[in-house]
């Protein structure tokens, strides 16, 4: 498909275009102004590109920031070709020393944190604290990483054949490829590029065609700690593209791991695709998350982290919060906090320190959003706060929105199982926690849930077997904003990939179970006798 639908740009010319301050200050302290198309394929000797560029957009303004150069299919083919000779040597390079080049790359990524957080905002629209801490997530990932490159154990198995022992060994997997998303245009490769490093695989980057420019300065900046160290840049390469790039992806051979980040629709093809060449899939999926808060939570907590939970990122984060249950007993005192929360928050620019919701990252996005709105009232919900476009002053052009709280008038409608990336929470009342669980557990996806609660028996059994059945479960903690220690991902439709923290790392390395015989005999195991 790709090879017959993909355009080469054969009429590429130079041009100018007058940026705003606020944009070109960013993209000058990452060298990425351009006065052209800037080049947006990297197969670790050369910038590259000649298939149709992708435009940058700021959410924010909708000012046009540059145009990226995409890879035509000969190009394609080449990056996976130089990323897999890459591999050839880079596995036979000791893990440790992997992870000590990863400490520079680590290194070379804290001295321009805020930079990258600054081009975060302006490309994807996530507020400024926003942006440097997804900088922060890659930064620590890498940390996590680098101890890691000590500690890939395989294990020793007892054998019961007399001067036999059993090995279970990890090589490395072969090249690996990302697909990830807009809404964590740096994160999500950092946590796939970290434990790929170490685990010694070569790793293909394909990011969202929305957020060209935030890959284009990471993987200068990666290529550049790589060819200090006389490593093959090809080890982490980049292919900038539309969605066929992502099909001759999942369809190539050479791919061993592909790790897709996205849609559960889109999530659903690249698994078949994948699957149906036997390769190995790793899915980050759609996240329809709950927060449930019993009568005896502490509401000081619980108020700001929801609030946290449904309007940062502007509700585009995979763990946002979108349904709340709430307790009969305190629903209404609840309510009136959080409403008030909502009455002040500081919506623009998000760049400016003080603002708390920025934009959606595009106009489908909002159109997908007032959808949303006009179908709670049609449906008779009521609407407690926000439920329009928004027009900040100077920022007109923007994709912005009102933060909304909604009441559905039943539990049982189709909008509770549908993810929605906009700042839309909806509630329900219930009595007893069996039916919050119930509630919780009722939709498709799988990803985050919480609880807040300080009885110990509340805690237990939304832990345990007839609990929450999401990936993440926690206690006085809202659905968003994971830490990198422990293993990120999600169950049923959210697609049951792993990534980040925990054992995840297990998922970037082929195993081998080796037994080895070091007596003078060659018995049979389970004590078959096959003696001529």
């Amino acid at each position: 498909m790709y090879l017959r639908l993909a355009r080469p740009l054969r009429n590429s010319r130079s041009f100018s275009r007058a940026l705003s301050t606020r944009a070109s200050n960013i993209l000058s302290s990452l060298g990425l102004e351009s006065k052209g198309v800037l080049p947006g394929v990297y197969d670790g000797r050369q910038w590259a590109g000649t298939g149709t560029p992708v435009k940058s957009k700021c959410p924010t303004t909708g000012e046009h920031l540059v145009d990226v150069s995409t890879a035509t299919p000969a190009e394609f083919h080449n990056v996976i070709e130089s990323s897999r000779e890459a591999f050839e040597s880079f596995r036979m390079i000791p893990a440790p020393r992997r992870g000590e080049i990863l400490r520079q790359i680590r290194a070379a990524l804290a001295a321009k944190r805020d930079q990258l957080g600054a081009l975060i905002s302006l490309e994807m629209g996530k507020i400024m604290s926003e942006g440097i801490g997804e900088v922060q997530e890659f930064i620590d990932i890498c940390d996590y990483a680098v101890g890691l490159s000590r500690m890939m154990n395989g294990r020793v198995i007892a054998s019961e054949r007399p001067g036999h022992s059993i090995l279970e060994v990890p090589n490395p997997l072969g090249l690996v490829a990302v697909i990830s998303a807009f809404n964590f245009p740096m994160a999500v490769y950092g946590w796939n590029l970290a434990l790929s490093f170490v685990a010694g695989n070569a790793t293909l980057w394909k990011p969202s065609p929305s957020t060209p420019l935030c890959s284009v300065a990471i993987t200068r900046i990666v290529a550049d700690v790589l060819e200090r160290n006389g490593i093959n840049g090809a080890v982490a390469s980049l292919v900038t593209g539309d969605s066929h790039i992502g099909d001759a992806i999942c369809e190539n051979e050479h791919v061993t791991l592909v790790s897709f980040t996205g849609s559960e629709q889109v999530g659903a093809k690249v698994g078949k695709k994948v699957q149906g060449r036997f390769g190995k899939v790793l899915l980050e999926l759609g996240g329809n998350n709950a927060s449930i808060v019993m009568p005896d939570a502490d509401l000081s907590m619980a108020v700001p982290s929801v609030f946290f939970g449904a309007v940062g990122t502007a509700g585009q984060r995979c763990t946002s919060t979108r349904r709340l249950y709430l307790h009969r007993n305190i629903a209404p005192k609840f309510l009136d906090a959080l409403k008030k929360a909502y009455a002040s928050i500081p919506t623009g620019d998000p760049l400016v320190s003080s603002t708390l919701l920025g934009p959606l990252h595009n106009k489908m996005a909002v159109q997908n959003y007032h959808r949303a709105v006009m179908h709670l009232h049609d449906m008779g919900a009521e609407v407690l706060t926000g439920g329009k476009v928004a027009s900040p002053s100077g920022f007109e052009g923007g994709n912005f929105v009102q933060a909304t709280i909604a009441v559905p008038p039943s539990h049982d409608l189709d909008l509770w199982k549908k993810e929605l990336f906009a700042p839309i929470l909806n509630v329900a009342i219930f009595d007893e926690l069996e039916e919050a669980i119930q509630l919780n557990n009722s939709v498709h996806q799988g990803l985050s849930s919480s609880i807040w609660t300080k009885d110990v028996r509340n805690i237990g059994q939304f832990l345990g077997p007839a609990g929450s059945d999401c990936g993440i479960v926690n206690v006085n903690v809202g659905t968003s904003g994971a830490e990198i220690g422990a293993a990120f991902g999600g169950n049923k439709r959210t697609g049951w990939g792993r990534e980040s923290g925990g054992d995840s790392w297990k998922q970037y390395v082929r195993w081998s179970a080796c037994t080895i015989n070091y007596s003078n005999e060659a018995p049979l195991a389970q004590g078959v006798n096959f003696s001529l």
